[in-house]
């Protein structure tokens, strides 16, 4: 793709027509990695899987928001590029930016698929308020399937159904360990009264996620910098072609390719990754000519489900 940029700095970008690195090489340095598990919309996409991002540090994977096929997802992106830490025993640490259901349908295959094969401890999950409720309602529902595993012929492991919720609450510093940080950041997605972004810090680098966000001075603030900015986007020629009330709805709740390329020229990250795009007929490489023609000249790609990028 001529607008992709294979190399900015220290950042390779693999699975989007630049070579892969080779993940067996031993550094002191444990590469940060990110990996677009699925870049859809509640729209039914067979060639995009729900919301789900993961940023691995080594041999640990941190999952942000659990759209449908998760599992599945990460199990692929696992084998496609050689990732242990994204194998289903190995999806322990969830990150969800809001409670709309196209990105927490896949919450309880995050939460039984990896139980079922294997994860040992329970699923350590962050969120907004309604967190907790979503947790224990889906624990009540699957309460017969849990007690046949845990009782019956199948063995389980005894532990890995749970799931130990924290609600952000007024602490956005959520996790210093290990080298590695990650914060929550509020941002602004229509009438929710809480939704977040992340930015996660590992190794001198930073990404930073956005979720289901308009234009939101806190995540610009940031992402000021940052080595890659996840941000979702609608494309501005489609949204002239939707009824008005989808168009009050979508101004409220969501990006559009023009205010996109406003924020990264503001923010000036490193590499700009579109996802969560909303195309109304139009295609990625229209969405960046529309970033492009409102001024933004940066490092700029739109994600495709199992892209990944490393950040050495």
């Amino acid at each position: 793709m001529k607008y992709l940029a294979i190399c900015f700095y220290a950042l390779c970008l693999m699975g989007t027509g630049a070579q892969a690195a080779d993940n067996t090489t031993d550094n002191t340095v444990p590469k940060l990695q990110l990996v677009m598990l699925g870049t859809g919309t509640p729209n039914a996409d067979p060639g995009r899987s729900g919301p789900a991002v993961a940023v691995v540090v080594g041999d640990r994977s941190f999952i942000f928001d659990a759209g449908p096929g998760i599992v599945r997802r990460a199990a692929a992106a696992s084998q496609k590029h050689n990732i242990p830490a994204l194998g289903a025993d190995q999806l322990r640490t969830a990150f969800l930016t809001h409670l709309h259901s196209d990105h927490t349908v896949g919450l309880p295959d995050l939460i039984f698929t990896s139980w079922v094969l294997e994860r040992p401890v329970p699923l350590k999950l962050y969120g907004p308020k309604g967190t907790r409720a979503m947790a224990k309602h889906l624990t009540a529902a699957y309460s017969e399937d849990v007690h046949l595993r845990l009782n019956g012929l199948e063995p389980a492991m005894p532990e890995g159904h749970k799931v130990d919720v924290v609600e952000i609450g007024k602490e956005h510093r959520l996790l210093d360990e290990g080298g590695v940080r990650i914060d929550a950041v509020p941002v602004l997605h229509g009438s929710w009264k809480e939704s977040y972004g992340y930015k996660v810090s590992a190794n001198s680098k930073t990404i930073v996620i956005s979720g289901d966000a308009r234009v939101s001075p806190k995540l610009i603030e940031a992402a000021t910098g940052a080595d890659i900015l996840v941000h979702e986007v609608y494309s501005d020629a489609g949204f002239a072609r939707r009824e008005s009330v989808w168009q009050k709805y979508h101004a409220s709740f969501h990006t559009s390719a023009s205010e996109l390329a406003a924020i990264a020229n503001e923010a000036k990250p490193k590499l700009l990754v579109l996802y969560h795009q909303l195309y109304w007929g139009t295609s990625d490489e229209d969405l960046v000519q529309e970033i492009r023609a409102a001024g933004y000249d940066g490092a700029l790609v739109s994600a495709k489900d199992l892209d990944l990028f490393t950040l050495d």
